[in-house]
């Protein structure tokens, strides 16, 4: 079992960067993919960017590539997600989830309970 808890959201401004950390609990967090999914209002959530249990593979959604870089530090159990040159487009709650590396909502197994990055413009 892995829980997941999601910080370092907030309010910035367009083109401002910000870094969501997800720490982990259990022992098993090394094993296990990573990944960042959001879901804007009345939007379905989507995927943003996921990594592999050695943080050798990394995939990224189209529209965040070259702004955004996930990356883990399995002695910390954590995931961060640095954010730069963020757009009011990027304004949704930021979720993380531990299990199999892929860009699926559905085959992710642990949730954390989310937090919200809004860009101003």
């Amino acid at each position: 079992q892995v829980q997941v808890q999601e910080s370092g959201g907030g309010l910035v401004q367009a083109g401002d960067s910000l870094r969501l950390s997800c720490t982990a609990s259990g022992r098993t967090f090394s094993r296990y993919g990573m990944g960042w999914f959001r879901q804007a209002p009345g939007k379905d959530r989507e995927f943003v960017a996921a990594l592999s249990w050695s943080g050798s593979n990394t995939y990224y959604l189209d529209s965040v590539k070259g702004r955004f870089t996930i990356s883990r530090d399995n002695a910390k159990n954590t995931v961060y997600l640095q954010m730069n040159s963020l757009k009011p487009e990027d304004t949704a709650v930021y979720y993380c989830a531990a299990g199999v590396v892929t860009t699926r909502v559905g085959e992710y197994d642990y949730w954390g309970q989310g937090t919200q990055v809004t860009v101003s413009s």
